[in-house]
């Protein structure tokens, strides 16, 4: 099985798919990075060096000038009263909920990338594992050999685990080293408070406790990894399925923006919280925010997604398995 893994990875890093994605993820982490050093300079010019109080006191005002507006919808109603308070806690405890440095860029990034970029990443990487196998005509030399169907898949999917893997660790690094290089490596200890609950728009602190940042961006990025891997079970599930790459990556972008509108549209919908591109946010919990449909939570989104990957998995060792090769 080792020797089934490590002839997998070479098929991986010889097309150098994980090189590019490594770096369109360098790039775009640089440019993110730029922008914000861009609007952080814009901002220091226009009203100097404001205190970080009187910036959430004002963040807070323009969100109960939104809802007093009369234009938000029901749902993003809720969502604003819920980080009013949220916000609003923060000042009353004293704590920096942005305190400048490359920790607070990371544990932002990853909140924002969790939803589309990093499934893209991992669908660019699985679509094409087993398709490109028929299109290139390998899969008949391959299934000659004395190793039996199953245990030539496992070697797949255990090499996309790796891969995935690896571009979730190249991902931290790169989100800390690049933008520390800018805004310098300290707050790693700095406290983030987490542990609201919210019903019905109003918000339960009698559970907030702290952690150091680097620990909540621990969790970030193990929750990151989890989502990562079933979009690429899913994305390998239709590579099985599917002998044409194309078509693969298609249908999988589409579940992905598909998931980003039914975000803000599927409040009414309550079936809509077991499609796993409805549960992909997983991130979101950590922050505490209004889940998208009543009743979701860290724990059923999990499972959800846990049970979509098996699922994938399933699917794809029994058609593997037994699907005629031609």
């Amino acid at each position: 099985m080792i020797n089934l893994v490590y002839n997998e990875m070479l098929k991986l890093t010889g097309k150098r798919k994980l090189l590019v994605v490594t770096l369109i993820i360098a790039v775009l982490i640089s440019l993110f990075t730029y922008a914000q050093y861009r609007q952080g300079m814009e901002n220091l010019k226009r009203f100097g060096n404001v205190d970080w109080r009187t910036a959430v006191q004002q963040q807070i005002s323009n969100w109960e000038n939104r809802l007093n507006s009369g234009r938000v919808p029901e749902a993003s109603r809720a969502e604003l009263q819920i980080r009013i308070a949220q916000q609003q806690y923060y000042l009353d405890a004293d704590v920096n909920p942005a305190l400048p440095g490359a920790p607070t860029f990371v544990r932002n990034f990853v909140e924002n990338a969790t939803t589309l970029l990093l499934p893209l990443m991992m669908m660019v990487i699985a679509s094409d594992i087993v398709s490109s196998e028929h299109s290139a005509g390998t899969v008949k030399v391959l299934l000659t050999r004395p190793v039996r169907r199953w245990r030539i898949l496992l070697s797949k999917y255990l090499a996309l685990t790796l891969a995935v893997s690896f571009i979730i660790l190249m991902f931290g690094l790169l989100s800390a080293l690049i933008s520390g290089a800018v805004f310098g490596f300290q707050g790693w200890g700095a406290p983030v408070l987490t542990g609201f609950s919210a019903s019905g728009g109003e918000l339960d602190a009698s559970r907030v406790h702290s952690l150091p940042q680097w620990q909540y961006i621990a969790m970030e990025m193990g929750l990151a990894w989890f989502v990562s891997l079933v979009v690429a079970t899913l994305s390998f599930m239709l590579s099985v399925l599917i002998r044409s790459t194309a078509a693969g990556m298609g249908i999988m972008l589409a579940c992905l923006i598909a998931g980003v509108i039914l975000k803000e549209m599927v409040a009414s919908w309550e079936s809509a919280k077991y499609l796993f591109m409805v549960n992909l946010e997983l991130i979101d919990y950590l922050e505490d925010a209004a889940p998208p449909i009543e009743g979701m939570s860290l724990g059923f989104s999990l499972l959800v997604l846990l049970a979509w990957g098996a699922a994938g998995l399933l699917v794809s060792f029994v058609s593997f398995t037994r699907r005629d090769v031609y």
